[in-house]
Parts: C-alpha cells; sequence; structure tokens
C-alpha cells in the first residue's frame, strides 16, 4: 500500500515506517525538518519537509495514497505557558484539518488519526470505553476538538478511526526512558496519592495495532490505543522501581506539582483507566498486555 505518515519520523512515527517498510509497504513520511537526524535509508521511502499547519502542496501528494497516518502534534510534555498551549491546540487541529481538506473528494482512503486517552479528561474509578463521553480539561478539549477535525474525512465515505493513545512505553524515548534515570538515582517515587489509574501501551504493540487497524475495514471511529491492563500510579512505581533494584521514594506531592507545572501538573495526576474496547472486539492481540510482561522486554538490556 501506499501510505502517508504526518510526523513520520516523530517517536511513534519512526517506529511504525520501519514496520510497515519491513511489511513492503511504500511510505511517503511528512515532518518540518528540511534534513532530520534520523532519516530512514530504504528505496520505499520517501520524505517531505512541510509545515501541515498550512495548506499547499504537500496536500497534493495526498492524491494517490491508500492510508494516511496522522501523527502530528507539538509535544504535550512542557511548561503550558500560553504559547505552548496554542501550538499544541495549532499543531494538532490545523494538521487534521488541512488533511481533511486534502482528502476532499476522495471515498477510499483509510484515515487513521491520533487523538489522546486524555479524551475523557480526570475520571477517577470510571472504567472508560470508547463510548464515554469527553472530559472538560484544555487536553479533553484538544481531543475532542482534533477528532472533530478528522471526521470531516469521513464525509465523502473515507474510513475514520479516531487512535486514542495511551502513554507509550519504549526504551528509546517517551515516559518510561524520562522516569527510568529518575528511579535508578533514588528519586522515583509515586505522584501524588497514586491511586490514579495510568493507561499505558508498549511501542510494538500500538504499531502492530495501526498496521491492523490499516487492514481492518470494519474498524472505525474511536478506538482506545491502551493496554487491556492499566495500572495505578503507586503499583506502577512500585513495580519499576522493583525492576530496576531500587528503593520507591518519597512521593511527589499533588501541591507541588501543580506549584511547578501548573495544570499540566495537574493532567500528571489524572486517573484514566481506559479499557481498548474497539481493538479487542476487533480481534487484535496485544502481545504485552501486563505492565510486568512489558517492564520485562523493555529493561531486559
Amino acid at each position: 500500500m501506499k501510505i502517508f505518515i504526518t510526523g513520520g519520523l516523530g517517536f511513534v512515527g519512526s517506529h511504525l515506517c520501519q514496520a510497515l517498510l519491513q511489511s513492503g509497504h511504500e511510505i511517503t513520511a511528512v515532518g518540518r525538518r528540511r534534513t532530520p537526524g534520523n532519516m530512514i535509508n530504504h528505496p520505499l521511502f520517501t520524505y517531505l519537509s512541510a509545515d501541515t499547519t498550512k495548506p499547499g502542496e504537500w496536500q497534493q501528494r495526498l492524491a494517490d495514497q491508500e492510508v494516511v497516518v496522522n501523527l502530528a502534534g507539538k509535544s504535550i510534555f512542557t511548561l503550558w505557558t500560553e504559547k505552548a498551549r496554542k501550538e499544541i491546540y495549532d499543531s494538532r487541529i490545523l494538521t487534521t484539518r488541512n488533511l481533511a481538506e486534502g482528502l476532499a473528494g476522495r471515498s477510499d482512503v483509510t484515515f487513521l488519526s491520533t487523538s489522546a486517552i486524555g479524551y475523557y479528561g480526570d475520571r477517577g474509578d470510571d472504567l472508560l470505553t470508547e463510548d464515554q463521553p469527553p472530559g472538560s480539561d484544555f487536553l479533553a478539549m484538544v481531543s475532542r476538538d482534533w477528532e472533530r477535525e478528522a471526521l470531516q474525512a469521513a464525509a465523502g465515505g473515507n474510513r475514520v478511526v479516531l487512535m486514542r493513545f495511551g502513554i507509550v512505553f519504549d526504551r528509546d524515548g517517551g515516559a518510561l526512558a524520562s522516569m527510568i534515570p529518575a528511579f535508578k538515582f533514588f528519586l522515583g517515587g509515586r505522584l501524588g496519592s497514586g491511586k490514579q489509574w495510568f493507561p499505558w501501551i508498549h511501542m510494538d504493540d500500538l504499531v502492530a495495532a495501526c498496521a491492523f487497524a490499516m487492514d481492518q475495514p470494519d474498524l472505525s471511529g474511536p478506538a482506545n490505543f491502551c493496554a487491556p491492563q492499566p495500572v495505578r500510579n503507586a503499583d506502577l512505581t512500585r513495580m519499576l522501581a522493583g525492576k530496576l533494584k531500587r528503593p520507591v521514594m518519597l512521593p511527589t506531592p499533588s501541591w507541588m506539582m501543580r506549584g511547578l507545572l501548573g495544570q499540566f501538573g495537574q493532567t500528571l495526576l489524572n486517573s484514566q483507566r481506559g479499557k481498548p474496547e474497539a481493538l479487542l472486539q476487533s480481534g487484535f492481540s496485544f502481545t504485552y498486555e501486563t505492565l510486568e510482561t512489558a517492564l520485562d522486554e523493555l529493561l531486559k538490556n
């Protein structure tokens, strides 16, 4: 298949591109850098430098694509100043809007568009399947508008899958790579009360779920891309400390996180007990259903 991927050399995109190339697909990856340091050298890989928040010639490349995967978006792991909030919002909403406009007149495209488990907001112990309503905080609002733009591509009959990503675990980046140094230097502890649910997914399962969604014609609409067994933050802390043979240190108080990180700090305390019901009902099988098996694989070296 011919596959077009925005954010194609980002944290998730680089893994997805490599997996799809190994399966013989032809990939066009789009990013803002002119010369990325992690460029992929493969005869079926093309890199396109473009600002996808703006309409442009890059949209013409959508004309013959069979699958479009939208992974573009500024990282949320920063202090949420007014400028940062605008960049987080615009990088997602404008890119998705331009992709949907570029697909106008098409009815045969599979459009996989990233969203986030943050769609649900802070929900305590509620079991969050895809039919649950959105929350009301900033990330929930971003995810809601993000999905609304993506669904415009369905107007002409294109199949749209809204991939609500959980926290992606990988040894080379993301949340886990940020957490490990703190534990190794005896600074690892739970966040706040530690009772909040933590929806996670192993990178290998995330990539496999993306490929599965491309080939599953009956899968459309929202789908939680998270492992079937979420854990509480305190359990994650204890398990990671045990695997690294380090003690669990004092928790970071909620008031300190809010004081230092503002609204982003509050987001880290949110509880989302996500369940990947849409993927499971469609027949997807997770390789890493439990956090223990995921950590064993990610930390084995």
